[in-house]
């Protein structure tokens, strides 16, 4: 089982493959996070900041058709 991470990262790239983007992320702890919540990250022009914790999301990589 793959280990959980902290979320201390102030910035992190993600792909299309992680969309729709919400934070925290899959496989980060879940005990000291806040409420998840849904970041529009493509109608940001490719970057998105978390609202709770302020963490910058940035998109990179060519998006799937229909999204």
């Amino acid at each position: 089982m793959a280990e959980l991470k902290e979320n201390r990262a102030n910035f992190i790239e993600i792909t299309a493959h992680d969309l729709p983007l919400h934070c925290p992320m899959p496989g980060m702890v879940k005990w000291n996070a806040h409420p998840r919540v849904f970041l529009p990250i493509q109608q940001q022009g490719g970057v998105s900041r978390c609202p709770y914790c302020g963490t910058e999301y940035k998109l990179t990589g060519p998006l799937p058709s229909g999204h």
